[in-house]
C-alpha cells in the first residue's frame, strides 16, 4: 500500500544501493522486509518495532510523522509530527527495541550541513534549505535540478529513471464524440505529427481497429460497448505505463466508462479527453457508412445518439469544433494543448 506519487518498491531498492555505495565496505548491509505500509500512525510504528525485533533487530529508526495517513478531509494532519515517537517511547523497553527518533532535517548553507530544525538557535541569521517530497515529485516532473545537498547524484539518477520529465512520460488521448464527428480523422492526422516529432512511440486505437483486433466476439449492447472502451482503457493505460502516447478514438458515449479509464491511466501519465463536439445532425449528414439510416430505420439497435444517450463530457482537456474546420487546424489545436501541459516541446 502506498500514497499516490510514492516511489515504487524497485525504485527504492536501487536507490538504497545507490545509498550504501556511499558507505565506507564491510559497513552496512541490505536486507529487505516484503511488508507494505498500513497508514496507521503511531500504532503502526509499534507494530513496526515488534516485527523488526522478531527478526532480531537491536535498534528501529521512528521518523518524523511515522507511518501518517497524510491529511484529511480538512488539510488537517491525523496525528502530530512526533506523535509516533512518543508512542514508542514509552512501549521501548516493552517491546525489547531501542528508537532512533528521527527530528526533521534541514539544510544549513552556511555550515553546509543538515541540522535538525529544532536544534538551530539561529535560524535568523542562517539559510536554511529544504525540499519536500511535493518538490521534489514537481522537479522530476519538469526535469529540474536537484541539488547535490540534497542527495547524492547517484540516487537522483535512480529517481529519474522512473520518474522522467512530463516531456518524456507516456499519456493517453481519448478522443470522444458521435460516429462520423470526425474523431478518426483528427486522430490519424495527430499521430502523423507526433511521429514526426519522434521521442515516444505513438499507438492508434481506433474505434474500427479495436473492434477487429480487441473485441471481435463483442456485439453493440451497453454492455458490449462499455466492455469495448474499458478494453482500450487498459490497454492505453500499459502503453502509458512504458512511456509511450496512445491515441484512442472511440465513441466512449458513458460518462462513468470514461472516468474508470482516466482513474486507472492517471496513475501512470496524463490522460487528455478530446470532446469531438460535432453536432448529431452534420454526423447524419456526412453518414458515410450509412448507420444513422439503418438506426432511423430501427435496423441498428441502441444506436448512439438515436436510440441511445451519449453524455457529452462536462470538463474535458479540449473541445474541438469540427464544422467548417480543416483537419490538420484540429490537429494543430491538440498539439498546442499538449504543448501546454508540457507533453510535448515546440
Amino acid at each position: 500500500m502506498g500514497k499516490p506519487g510514492d516511489i515504487d518498491h524497485f525504485t527504492r531498492v536501487r536507490c538504497y544501493e545507490a545509498v550504501i555505495d556511499q558507505y565506507p565496505a564491510a559497513t552496512t548491509s541490505m536486507s529487505l522486509l516484503n511488508l507494505a505500509m498500513r497508514m496507521g500512525g503511531p500504532r503502526e510504528a509499534l507494530w513496526h518495532g515488534l516485527i523488526r525485533k522478531n527478526h532480531g533487530c537491536t535498534h528501529l529508526i521512528i521518523g518524523r510523522d511515522h507511518a501518517g495517513p497524510g491529511l484529511d478531509s480538512n488539510g488537517e494532519s491525523f496525528y502530530g509530527p512526533y506523535d509516533a515517537q512518543k508512542l514508542f517511547k514509552e512501549h521501548e523497553d516493552e517491546i525489547g527495541i531501542k528508537m532512533i527518533d528521527f527530528k526533521h532535517m534541514v539544510y544549513v548553507q552556511e555550515r553546509a550541513q543538515y541540522e535538525p530544525f529544532e536544534e538551530i538557535k539561529d535560524k535568523e541569521t542562517v539559510t536554511i534549505l529544504n525540499i519536500s517530497g511535493t518538490e521534489l515529485r514537481r522537479r522530476l516532473s519538469e526535469g529540474l535540478d536537484i541539488p547535490e545537498w540534497f542527495s547524492f547524484p547517484s540516487v537522483v539518477k535512480e529517481l529519474r529513471k522512473s520518474k522522467p520529465p512530463r516531456s518524456k512520460q507516456g499519456f493517453t488521448i481519448l478522443f470522444t464524440g458521435f460516429s462520423g464527428s470526425g474523431k478518426s480523422t483528427i486522430a490519424n492526422a495527430l499521430m502523423i505529427k507526433l511521429m514526426e516529432m519522434g521521442g515516444r512511440p505513438v499507438t492508434l486505437l481506433d474505434g474500427d481497429v479495436v473492434r477487429k483486433n480487441l473485441s471481435s466476439e463483442l456485439g453493440f449492447s451497453k454492455e458490449h460497448r462499455d466492455l469495448n472502451i474499458r478494453r482500450i482503457g487498459y490497454v492505453a493505460s500499459e502503453i502509458t505505463k512504458n512511456g509511450g502516447i496512445a491515441i484512442c478514438a472511440p465513441i466512449a458515449p458513458y460518462a462513468v466508462t470514461r472516468a474508470a479509464i482516466r482513474e486507472d491511466i492517471e496513475a501512470f501519465g496524463a490522460f487528455i479527453e478530446i470532446h469531438v463536439a460535432t453536432s448529431i445532425e452534420e454526423c447524419e449528414r456526412r453518414d458515410r457508412k450509412g448507420l444513422y439510416k439503418l438506426a432511423r430505420e430501427g435496423k441498428i439497435k441502441e444506436f448512439t445518439g438515436i436510440s441511445d444517450p451519449y453524455d457529452v463530457p462536462q470538463s474535458p482537456e479540449l473541445r474541438l469544433e469540427t464544422e467548417n474546420v480543416d483537419v490538420d487546424n484540429c490537429a494543430h489545436q491538440v498539439l498546442l494543448k499538449l504543448e501546454s501541459m508540457g507533453l510535448i516541446k515546440d
